[in-house]
C-alpha cells in the first residue's frame, strides 16, 4: 500500500476480514449513492417526459385517484363515486396496489394535491411506484456486489439504467409493475443465497423471504408469477437440497395466507362482493376460458427472439456477456443458478399462445445480473490483452448506444398519448366556467385521459362508451359543449374544429442528402377537439 493510499484507506485486520475506516466507508457510500441516484434520475426522466397513462394502467391509476379523492368508507354513496362502479371492466382487478400507492403518497400531500393540482398528484403517485421499483432494482445491485464484485454491480446499474422498457414502465401502474417490485426483491435475496453459504441461518431466512414475496406477488397481482415460483422452488429443491417439508411448504403456505387474506379482504370490500379473489377470476377468464387468445397470439419463439432482445436492448448483453458468464469458470455456476429458473419460466410460458413482453419482465433483472458478472470480469482485465480491451470498448460503446436509443424510444413513446394532450389543450382554450359538458371518445380515454386530468370541478366529463344507435341520435350530441373525437365525421350536428392533436404514426425515410436517406418520425391526426356551434351562430357574432 502506497503512502497516499495509507492516508485514505486505513484498515484494521479483524480475523480473516477487513473493516474500512470512515474515509473509505464514506467514499463507498458516496459511490453507491451516485449509482442509486442514477436509477432514480432515469426513472424520473421517463416519468416527466411521458406523464400520461394508457388503458392498461387505467384501473390502478383511477383507483388511486378515487381513494385519495373520496377516501375509504363503508358508505354506499362514497363507493358510487369510484370509477370502477361505472366502468368495472371485463374482470375485477385488485385494489391492493392502488391502496398502497395512495397510502404511501398521503404523507406527501397527495390528498390535498388531488383537490388542487390533480395532474401533480398523478405524477406523485406514479413517482412513488417508480421509487419502489428502483429500490428493488438496487437491492439486486447489492446482491450482485456480493456475488460478482463491485465492478459487476456498477455494470449492473449501467445496463439496467440504459434499458428502456424497465425504466419507462417502472412508474407505470400496470399490475405487472406492482408485482415487479416483489419479484425483483425476491431475486436479490435468491442471488445472495446462491452466492454464499446456503446452509446458514441467514440463507434460510432469505429463501423464505423470497418465497413469501413470489407467492404474494402471484396471488395478489399476476398469476403467471406462480410459474416463476415453481421454477425457483424446483431449483431450491434439486440444487440446494432444501427441505420440502421444513422450509418450502411452510414458506409457501405462509405467503399464500398473507396474500389471500390481503386481496380477499381488500377487494371484497371495494367490489362489494364476498368472497372475491380478483387474480383468480382473471386467471380463470383469460387462461382456463381461453379469452386471452382473443387479444392475439404469437409463435413459440416470440419471447426468445423478439421480446427479450428488446427488453435487454444492449446487444452486448445477449451476444457476449451472458454467453461469457455461462462459460467462464469463475462465475459459471452462480450464473447458471440465477439463469436456469428464469430460462425455464420463459420457455414454459412460451407454450401459451397469447404473449406480451410484460409477462416476462420479471426475468430482466436476473438476465442483467448474469450479464453484469462477465461485464465486471471484462472490465477488470481490460489492460491484460487486446481482446479484453476490445470487449471493454464494446461495453462502453454499446451502453452509450443503449442510452441513446432509450432516449429516442422515450421521445417516440411520449407521442402516443393524444387523449391526455387533447384534454390539456381543451383546458387551456376554455375558461374555467361552470356548466361545460365534454364527451371523450374511446381513443381519448385509452391514451391519457384519467380522473387526475379532470381538473375542472364544475365541468361534466363523460367517457361512457355508448351503443352505436345512441351515437346516431342527433339529440345525444346536443347534450355536450365539446367533444374529443377520433372520427369527427361521426359527430352529428354543427361543430367547429378547435384543435387537431397528432400522434405517432411510425418512422419513415423521407429526405435524401449526400449521405443518403435519413429517418423521420411520422405524425398523423389522432384526435379532434370540437366545439358545438350555437343554433343561431349569427346572433352570437
Amino acid at each position: 500500500m502506497s503512502l497516499s493510499q495509507h492516508h485514505t484507506w486505513r484498515a484494521l485486520e479483524i480475523g480473516a476480514g477487513r473493516v474500512l475506516t470512515s474515509p473509505g466507508v464514506s467514499m463507498r457510500k458516496i459511490h453507491d449513492a451516485g449509482l442509486a441516484a442514477l436509477l432514480v434520475a432515469v426513472m424520473l426522466l421517463h416519468l416527466f417526459a411521458s406523464p400520461y397513462t394508457k388503458v392498461e394502467e387505467s384501473f390502478n391509476i383511477q383507483a388511486t385517484h378515487d381513494i385519495l379523492r373520496y377516501g375509504i368508507s363503508w358508505s354506499n354513496a362514497t363507493m358510487q363515486s369510484y370509477d370502477h362502479t361505472s366502468f368495472p371492466g371485463s374482470v375485477p382487478r385488485t385494489f391492493v396496489g392502488a391502496s398502497l400507492l395512495a397510502g404511501a403518497t398521503m404523507p406527501f400531500g397527495a390528498a390535498r394535491l388531488v383537490m388542487t393540482k390533480p395532474p401533480a398528484a398523478q405524477l406523485l403517485a406514479r413517482g412513488a411506484l417508480g421509487v419502489v421499483n428502483v429500490a428493488a432494482l438496487y437491492s439486486v445491485k447489492k446482491a450482485v456486489d456480493t456475488a460478482f464484485g463491485k465492478t459487476a454491480g456498477v455494470w449492473y446499474v449501467l445496463f439496467q439504467a440504459s434499458q428502456f422498457h424497465v425504466m419507462y414502465y417502472a412508474s407505470r401502474t400496470l399490475p405487472n409493475m406492482f408485482a415487479f417490485s416483489l419479484t425483483t426483491a425476491a431475486l436479490g435475496n435468491l442471488i445472495l443465497v446462491k452466492s454464499v453459504n446456503a446452509k446458514s441461518a441467514r440463507g434460510a431466512k432469505r429463501r423464505r423471504l423470497a418465497l413469501y414475496l413470489l407467492t404474494i406477488a402471484g396471488i395478489i397481482f399476476r398469476s403467471e408469477i406462480a410459474l416463476l415460483l415453481a421454477c425457483e422452488t424446483a431449483y431450491l429443491l434439486f440444487r440446494q437440497r432444501v427441505s420440502l417439508a421444513k422450509e418450502i411448504i411452510p414458506a409457501g403456505l405462509a405467503g399464500a395466507v398473507i396474500g389471500l387474506a390481503t386481496t380477499v379482504s381488500v377487494d371484497s370490500f371495494f367490489w362489494q362482493q364476498w368472497p372475491l379473489w380478483p387474480e383468480w377470476v382473471g386467471f380463470y377468464y383469460n387462461t382456463i376460458l381461453g379469452k386471452a387468445s382473443e387479444w392475439g397470439t404469437s409463435p413459440f419463439h416470440y419471447y426468445l427472439l423478439n421480446a427479450l432482445p428488446r427488453l435487454l436492448l444492449n446487444p452486448m448483453i445477449v451476444l457476449v456477456c451472458i454467453p461469457l458468464a455461462l462459460s467462464a469458470k469463475a462465475v459459471q455456476q452462480i450464473s447458471l443458478d440465477i439463469l436456469l429458473p428464469h430460462a425455464a419460466f420463459i420457455l414454459l410460458y412460451s407454450l401459451l399462445p397469447h404473449k406480451e413482453w410484460r409477462f416476462i419482465i420479471y426475468s430482466v433483472p436476473a438476465l442483467t445480473a448474469v450479464a453484469s458478472a462477465s461485464a465486471g470480469w471484462i472490465w477488470t482485465r481490460r489492460t491484460k490483452s487486446l481482446l479484453y480491451q476490445a470487449l471493454a470498448l464494446g461495453l462502453v460503446l454499446s451502453t452509450m448506444g443503449s442510452f441513446a436509443i432509450s432516449m429516442v424510444l422515450l421521445y417516440i413513446s411520449s407521442l402516443n398519448y393524444p387523449g391526455g394532450n387533447a384534454l390539456r389543450i381543451l383546458h387551456d382554450m376554455v375558461p374555467a366556467e361552470s356548466g361545460v359538458r365534454v364527451y371523450m371518445d374511446n381513443l381519448a380515454c385509452q391514451t391519457g385521459v384519467t380522473r387526475f386530468q379532470e381538473i375542472r370541478p364544475m365541468w361534466l366529463y363523460d367517457k361512457t362508451e355508448y351503443e352505436e344507435e345512441t351515437l346516431l341520435d342527433p339529440l345525444f350530441w346536443q347534450g355536450y359543449d365539446y367533444v374529443l373525437a377520433e372520427h369527427p365525421e361521426r359527430v352529428i350536428g354543427s361543430w367547429v374544429p378547435e384543435a387537431v392533436i397528432e400522434g405517432y404514426a411510425g418512422v419513415s425515410l423521407l429526405g435524401k442528402n449526400r449521405s443518403g436517406y435519413w429517418p423521420s418520425i411520422r405524425m398523423e391526426p389522432k384526435l379532434h377537439v370540437l366545439r358545438r356551434e350555437p343554433p343561431n351562430a349569427a346572433d352570437y357574432t
